[in-house]
């Protein structure tokens, strides 16, 4: 029985990657660059139904990086700010309102810092932060708690 349920865990770590990194390559104008709205970064809601979603956006986030060009940095510590957000999601999953709050917050605070360092973006600190904001909101606030209405039907039958 612990065999099946490492084998089912791994499988939907490895599906919700998956999925990640299909969307963020789908939309790779749109996932890269100061103003960031990476549709893929909906799925971080996802901790709330399963654990495996931790793994699963780390691993996603982390090879769509690799695979859509970003830079060594970009690919380790915007990899950290979505597995630190999916950690927190999950350890908030018991108020499904605030499931959304840890990766808006993760990457508002790590990304800008990576845009400036890793890519040599010449502006200033707080206005990285709002223009990255603006598309965390948009993709967790928005699309993430959309998809987690309508995840939350299926729940019992997707995420055992």
């Amino acid at each position: 029985m612990k065999k099946r349920k490492t084998a089912y865990f791994l499988v939907q770590s490895a599906m919700i990657a998956a999925i990640y990194i299909v969307l963020t390559l789908m939309f790779i104008p749109l996932g890269f660059g100061p103003v960031q709205f990476r549709i893929s970064e909906a799925l971080c809601i996802l901790p709330y139904f399963t654990p495996a979603a931790i793994p699963g956006v780390f691993i996603g986030c982390l090879l769509s990086n690799a695979l859509g060009g970003a830079v060594f940095l970009d690919v380790v510590f915007g990899s950290l700010a979505t597995l630190i957000g999916a950690v927190g999601s999950w350890l908030l999953r018991r108020v499904r309102w605030a499931v959304c709050i840890p990766p808006i917050l993760s990457n508002v605070l790590i990304i800008p810092w990576v845009l400036r360092f890793a890519y040599g973006n010449g502006q200033i600190i707080p206005y990285l932060m709002v223009t990255v904001g603006m598309g965390e909101v948009l993709a967790v606030g928005v699309l993430g708690n959309l998809l987690m209405l309508s995840l939350e039907r299926y729940k019992k039958i997707l995420f055992k």
